[in-house]
């Protein structure tokens, strides 16, 4: 016989194979909602010992950086030979005072000395060969003038013979044939007469033109024989300009090269400082921004001089002139700390600096609790710093404290717990 079934009520129900889909439904929601709010944040545990910490503030900020320059004379020379040699005699030690056109140092060059025992021995041989050549022309001068000479008296000779045999021969006293020849014979020696005149002019101008050529060859000879025994005079090496003998790299015995460094004159009239700069502020530095730096209990006023625009390492260099006084017996090489000022000072949010920044870039800051227990990772934004503070535009609000010191160990966790 049937039996009747009797319906669940109760736990039994909920018990029951009929409500098994319901709880798979129920478990698969909360396994969606589990997976969709859990704190997916990962921790690392840290002592606090181990950390820096930096408050915020709202307070002004001072736009400036610190940089570390040497000076240097404004006005450098180099020492360079304008002859080779071998240094013979260092007359003046390194670091000394010069004045202008005293000698330093001393070089030898046998190939100069046989350059000028050879120059000038050409030019005796030339100024003796114009000699030799002048005293021919004297004597080929005097003996055309001579022919010449010669040659008129020939000519009144046979023009008075003409002559004579013309009135002869009008009278009938001689034959033509004579009167023909005596003609002859004087307009011969005429012609003569006349081609010696033409040869005369024509030797004279070509001596005035060869004179003139062996003359200008033997001023140049002369002009460059001034000039080699002035190289002689180069060996000896002197200063340019009054100042301080600020580097002499020779030796006794070494050997120099024409136009080689050997050393340095610097002249102490004025000074400037080298610094080198983070390429981050290339484009915030220009000439006139003012800076200042303190030795002893005085501060003293500088302004950029000159940037240059070569990046060398991440770096640029600028140099800084002294604005009124400078600091008494400076010294070239000595080193100063420059506070330099790139905008006016404002009100903003400021963080105290930190190796945290060279990790981060200023972009993310682990962030303390109000009980400090822990510290969460938060997205900020950095704008400016200077030596203290770095301007904080976004992210963080005053009152609040973050982590400052470096990141390296924490690796990629969102969340440190401290201890």
């Amino acid at each position: 016989m049937d039996r009747v079934i009797e319906k669940k009520k109760g736990i039994a129900l909920v018990f029951s194979r009929k409500a098994l889909p319901v709880w798979i439904g129920v478990l698969i929601a909360a396994l969606i909602l589990f997976l969709l709010f859990r704190d997916n944040s990962s921790v690392l545990r840290v002592e606090a010992d181990s950390l820096t910490t930096g408050e915020v503030v709202e307070g002004e900020f001072n736009d400036y950086i610190r940089v570390r320059g040497q000076v240097q004379p404004m006005v450098s020379i180099q020492l360079s030979p304008l002859e080779g040699g071998v240094v013979d005699r260092i007359i003046t030690e390194e670091g000394a005072n010069v004045k202008k056109g005293e000698p330093i140092l001393e070089l030898t060059n046998e190939g100069l000395d046989l350059q000028i025992l050879n120059a000038e021995a050409d030019l005796a041989e030339k100024e003796n060969m114009l000699r030799n050549t002048m005293i021919s022309m004297e004597q080929q001068r005097l003996s055309v003038n001579q022919e010449k000479l010669q040659l008129a008296m020939e000519v009144q000779r046979y023009k008075r013979t003409w002559e004579s045999q013309k009135e002869l021969f009008e009278e009938e006293l001689i034959s033509k044939e004579d009167y023909l020849r005596a003609m002859e014979d004087y307009e011969l020696y005429k012609g003569k007469y006349q081609l010696v005149c033409e040869r005369a002019v024509q030797d004279s101008l070509y001596r005035g033109v060869q004179v003139d050529q062996m003359e200008e060859s033997l001023s140049n000879m002369k002009r460059n024989m001034t000039i080699i025994r002035k190289r002689k005079d180069n060996l000896v090496i002197k200063a340019p300009i009054d100042g301080e003998l600020g580097l002499l790299d020779v030796a006794l015995g070494q050997s120099v090269s024409q136009g080689m460094k050997i050393g340095q004159i610097n002249n102490l009239d004025s000074y400037k400082i080298e610094v080198q700069v983070d390429e981050h502020y290339i484009d915030r530095i220009m000439p006139g921004l003012a800076a200042t730096f303190k030795r002893g209990d005085e501060t003293f006023q500088v302004a950029v001089r000159k940037v240059y625009p070569e990046v060398r390492d991440g770096k640029f260099k600028a140099d800084f002139k002294f604005v009124g006084e400078r600091p008494d017996n400076i010294r070239t090489g000595q080193s100063y700390d420059l506070n330099l000022q790139l905008g006016q000072p404002e009100e903003c949010i400021l963080i105290p600096r930190g190796t945290f920044y060279q990790n981060t870039g200023g972009h993310w800051i682990y962030v303390l609790s109000p009980d400090g227990s822990k510290a969460v990772r938060r997205e900020i934004r950095i704008g400016r710093q200077n030596p203290r503070y770095y301007e904080v535009l976004d992210g963080l609000k005053a009152g609040e404290k973050a982590v400052i010191s470096g990141y390296d160990r924490f690796g990629e966790n969102d969340c440190l717990q401290i201890k």
